[in-house]
């Protein structure tokens, strides 16, 4: 029955492994996960799914991340992944994303809620909260990414943000 188990276990891991990243639900992964994701990196082509979805101009994307245009062009055409470093970057965007998706899924109903759109629009507010500073400006750092993925849960929680 444990050899079972075992098989068992692959087969969910391989399945998961198969899953795009949208579809695991990236905000709700493990620490260690989710470094092993960074470590593993994203394609560079993955830059235009998002830049889609948040409804930004590819340009506009790269340039909130802080990701050189001609080095991602590059890596596109290439078909190769970013550096470590902005691979981490642009999956903490999709990260918010799906932070995003999971509030709207334990707080209401997400049926006909466009995630990434909602965060598009959110990321470009001014707030109080950052000193009327745009979400956005904090998207070039991790730590950055880090307070606007807390601010949004806060918004959550209905605590002042």
């Amino acid at each position: 029955m444990g050899t079972n188990l075992t098989k068992h276990a692959k087969v969910q891991l391989v399945r998961k492994a198969a899953q795009p990243l949208a579809m695991t639900g990236l905000y709700a992964v493990g620490a260690a996960e989710y470094v092993a994701i960074i470590r593993k990196g994203v394609l560079a082509k993955q830059v235009m799914t998002v830049s889609r979805q948040l409804n930004y101009p590819k340009s506009q994307l790269l340039t909130i991340l802080d990701l050189p245009a001609s080095t991602v062009d590059r890596k596109i055409k290439q078909g190769e992944k970013p550096s470590q470093e902005q691979s981490e970057r642009f999956l903490g965007l999709e990260r918010l994303i799906s932070q995003v998706k999971t509030m709207v899924t334990e707080s209401g109903d997400p049926q006909g809620f466009n995630a990434a759109q909602w965060l598009g629009e959110w990321l470009g507010q001014p707030l109080p909260a950052l000193g009327g500073k745009k979400p956005r400006e904090f998207m070039d750092t991790v730590a950055g990414q880090g307070i606007v993925s807390r601010l949004l849960a806060q918004m959550q929680s209905g605590a002042y943000a």
